[in-house]
């Protein structure tokens, strides 16, 4: 008999090639995922006179850079990210990587692009040049972001080097209320950690509510982990992770399929399994969220007012609340509902699948826009799959401009960013100083709260606005 072991614990152990008597793992990667940041790996490995380990285990699409006004390679204003773009082209097809360029349907972003195509699946160890990769856990992977060297080491040898990370497992239990999404749970679980919180482990979400989620509900709460300090966030495969990966194009299939769902059936937690920190939330108690401040877990309940910097701690959190307060053009005790947007953005790899644009067109419907508003589709997909649905249609009657899938105003290295001073609602994972563009106010919502947004101006509690 083995020692009960954390579905973390099994696919670690799964994969270490070697342990160093330093502290470090050799741990072997089975996906690779490669964007148009890749050229520096690629650099790296020419550096090293090497080729591609196994072109096999890698994936690769354009989405950082792209122009999601137009989706032509040819209208990418900076030259230097226009060639980054035209690069992964050139070194996949060098290489034997699958890649999904711009034109093709399936191109977008990374992290929705992975679980679309089946290439994310339990039990599996994943790594991308991009800290979101955590978004894959979702599925029951164990998936992070690497640098650009590391990278390079995976090009090469298909394994990377590793502190094994402890395990904490985040328990959200209970019924979530009406109009509260999977972004306003992962915002609630920041905000009662803090962005530190989860430093040094790897986070198993768990609980009924978070087995209530839909997979795409699932991927926008690992997508966050990082914000709240994780290395990588995970929840078990179930029912409903096997449904959603069947007949997915590079999943398992015939006789293979049986064989992966018992695996993948071996490995959540094991009853009895120890993690080195629990934290537990209550669903009911969970609202529609907003992020007033610069760190994500500056996030407070739409019925809340802006905090007073007295109300920090400590002095050094008392000085970050004034701080971020005076970037954010923000008064203590003002209530959010007050609080007055200048552009609303729906897209990212955190917010941008088909349940989140149908969640933000059912708000918007019959409504009109009263602030520039932009929905960015995750990928060619998700996209065709929205217009089949006639949610364009909804988006383009109220306002809103319709664009080509990519990255987007989520990390404002594009050309889609917002003017100094501007405040965004916006549906991404991050809100840091000058992340949507130099003196830029960024507010983290659901889409669904975004789109309130779009519709009033203003942050609005959803709830009331569909009651």
């Amino acid at each position: 008999m083995t020692a009960p072991r954390t579905m973390f614990e099994k696919i670690w152990q799964r994969h270490v090639v070697v342990d160093r008597p330093d502290g470090y793992t050799l741990l072997y990667v089975d996906r690779h995922l490669l964007h148009d940041g890749s050229a520096g790996g690629y650099g790296k490995l020419r550096e090293m006179g090497r080729k591609l380990r196994r072109p096999d285990r890698a994936f690769a699409t354009p989405d950082h850079y792209t122009s999601t006004a137009s989706g032509k390679v040819a209208d990418i204003r900076d030259p230097g990210h226009r060639k980054l773009v035209e690069a992964i082209q050139t070194n996949t097809a060098e290489s034997g990587v699958t890649l999904f360029y711009v034109g093709d349907p399936r191109q977008g972003i990374a992290h929705v692009v992975g679980p679309e195509q089946g290439v994310t699946q339990p039990g599996l160890t994943m790594v991308c040049g991009d800290s979101h990769t955590s978004t894959h856990g979702a599925l029951g992977a164990l998936a992070f972001g690497i640098g650009t060297s590391e990278v390079g080491h995976v090009m090469a040898t298909q394994c990377l080097w590793q502190r094994k990370p402890k395990a904490m497992r985040i328990s959200v239990d209970g019924t979530l209320g009406a109009h509260v999404t999977a972004k306003d749970v992962i915002l609630a679980i920041i905000a009662k950690i803090s962005a530190a919180g989860a430093v040094g482990h790897v986070i198993e979400y768990a609980g009924s509510a978070i087995r209530g989620l839909s997979v795409e509900g699932r991927l926008t709460v690992c997508n966050m982990s990082i914000e709240a300090g994780g290395r990588a966030g995970m929840i078990a495969p179930d029912d409903t992770t096997i449904a959603y990966l069947r007949n997915r194009p590079f999943g398992p299939k015939e006789a293979e399929w049986d064989k992966a769902v018992a695996f993948w059936r071996s490995l959540p937690t094991d009853d009895g399994a120890g993690f080195d920190r629990e934290v537990s939330l209550n669903a009911a108690d969970i609202v529609p969220m907003v992020t007033w401040g610069t760190s994500p877990e500056d996030a407070l309940p739409i019925t809340g007012r802006i905090p007073e910097p007295s109300s920090g701690l400590d002095a050094a959190k008392k000085d970050g609340i004034a701080r971020a307060l005076d970037y954010m053009g923000l008064t203590p005790g003002t209530l959010l509902e007050e609080v007055a947007v200048d552009r609303v953005f729906i897209g990212s790899c955190t917010n941008s699948r088909i349940e989140d644009l149908r969640a933000a067109a059912k708000v918007v419907d019959g409504r009109k826009t009263v602030v520039p508003s932009w929905v960015v589709a995750g990928s060619g997909l998700v996209k065709a799959q929205a217009e089949a649905e006639g949610l364009d249609k909804i988006f383009l009657a109220a306002g809103f401009e319709w664009r080509e899938p990519g990255c987007s105003m989520c990390v404002g290295m594009n050309g889609d960013t917002g003017k100094p001073g501007e405040r965004i609602a916006s549906t991404s994972n991050r809100n840091f100083v000058g992340r949507q563009g130099q003196g830029v106010r960024t507010h983290l919502v659901s889409p669904a709260m975004a789109a309130a947004a779009a519709v009033t101006g203003r942050f609005a509690d959803v709830r009331r606005l569909l009651a």
